[in-house]
């Protein structure tokens, strides 16, 4: 709807605060009086507001209350589906990327903005400062031009995360644009994100126990996996790889069809993972000041190829990067478990769970720590022993 009343030319911010009012006007009347087109109710309701803003005679006024008076049905028609469009306005080049993915967030996505600032590990004021800047750099311009595909596909999967993280339903979301996205360009990129969002999302049935507990890759009943997205993300990804342009999103969704692909946890084809993470992180010039979660998910490949101790070592640059995130400390513990040398790893999951921001995640991490500590209580454990999985493999 709000793509619908930009698409007319009405101005971002004042459709944004309009489409509020209405939803505001629709909790107050819709208990009593439940209409029965609500689209057209909403749309109708937020276009008079919009129009109220404008009147500034009194004669103009009454004239206009009396068209706009009652909800009208074929207010709501609209061709297609304007999301990808309200997308693509969010992206425009004339943005800067960080407005652009803030405000598609909160536009499209419909993350509020405490949800963004958790995602760009920036206060909540300054995100909120963000997003008001952007939507004045958009008032009074026509929303006509495209915008940026790149921008566009790093916001699909930033809100793909927000559901992975626990917003199912945007998920679903983010994977249906994408899914539209492919119809409307040719861009490999865009197949191999979707193929990456049906190769991680498949393994969702598994994911959380019955208590709503993190269950990690190496312990999930992979019966419950979707087998039919893990075959049409595959498919995708072929389609993708086969133009002889990889990117990343491409080379995150071949390792993780990889980890689809292995029956059980020992069959995991680590030596291609590692193989797939060297392309990644070859693809900029400072990956671990550029892209550390590559450098670190690289890392824990390694350990599993060249021994723990490699992999630890491969974490050590990432120390003045990501030494305050819980994602580092849970990848070090689970290498140092991997070692055998479970007081470290002990000590590196409890350090993740007081940095952890997700409750889920946090709960997650001292349940790994107290596990570690048992099992160190009862004696020494051979080296390679881990009981645990990849800290963002699941």
């Amino acid at each position: 709807m709000l793509a619908g009343l930009v698409r007319r030319g009405e101005d971002f911010d004042a459709a944004e605060d309009a489409l509020q009012e209405a939803l505001l006007e629709a909790l107050r009347v819709w208990p009593e009086q439940p209409p029965g087109d609500p689209r057209a109710w909403l749309t109708t309701v937020a276009t008079r507001r919009l129009v109220d803003a404008r009147r500034s005679e009194a004669a103009r006024r009454r004239r206009e209350e009396a068209i706009y008076a009652e909800p009208r049905p074929e207010a709501s028609t609209e061709v297609g589906d304007d999301t990808l469009f309200l997308l693509f306005c969010c992206c425009r080049p004339d943005l800067a990327p960080a407005s652009q993915v803030a405000l598609t967030l909160r536009a499209v996505g419909g993350l509020t903005t405490r949800e963004i600032a958790d995602a760009f590990y920036v206060p909540e004021a300054t995100m909120a400062q963000r997003i008001s800047r952007a939507k004045r750099s958009l008032r009074g311009r026509r929303l006509d031009q495209p915008g940026d595909l790149a921008i566009v596909l790093r916001v699909l999967y930033l809100i793909y995360t927000a559901g992975h993280a626990g917003r199912i339903d945007l998920a679903a979301e983010a994977i249906r644009l994408a899914r539209q996205l492919t119809l409307a360009t040719a861009e490999p990129e865009a197949r191999g994100l979707l193929a990456l969002m049906l190769l991680n999302h498949a393994r969702l049935p598994a994911r959380v126990d019955a208590e709503g507990r993190i269950v990690t890759l190496d312990r999930q009943d992979r019966s419950l996996w979707n087998t039919r997205e893990i075959a049409e993300g595959v498919r995708v990804l072929q389609s993708a790889l086969a133009a002889g342009r990889p990117g990343r999103y491409q080379i995150e969704a071949a390792i993780a069809a990889l980890h689809d692909d292995a029956a059980s946890p020992e069959e995991t084809d680590w030596p291609q993972i590692l193989a797939w993470y060297d392309d990644l992180v070859a693809l900029s010039g400072d990956p671990v000041r550029k892209d550390p979660a590559a450098v670190l998910g690289r890392a824990v490949a390694v350990g599993h190829v060249h021994g723990a101790a490699a992999g630890l070592r491969e974490t050590e640059p990432l120390r003045d990067v990501l030494g305050d995130r819980h994602r580092w400390h849970a990848a070090r513990g689970h290498l140092h478990e991997l070692d055998g040398d479970l007081p470290a790893a002990a000590a590196a999951y409890a350090e993740a769970a007081r940095l952890a921001t997700n409750v889920a995640e946090r709960d997650h991490l001292i349940r790994q720590a107290a596990r570690v500590r048992q099992k160190a209580a009862r004696g020494p454990q051979p080296a390679g022993s881990a009981g645990c999985g990849p800290p963002a493999a699941g």
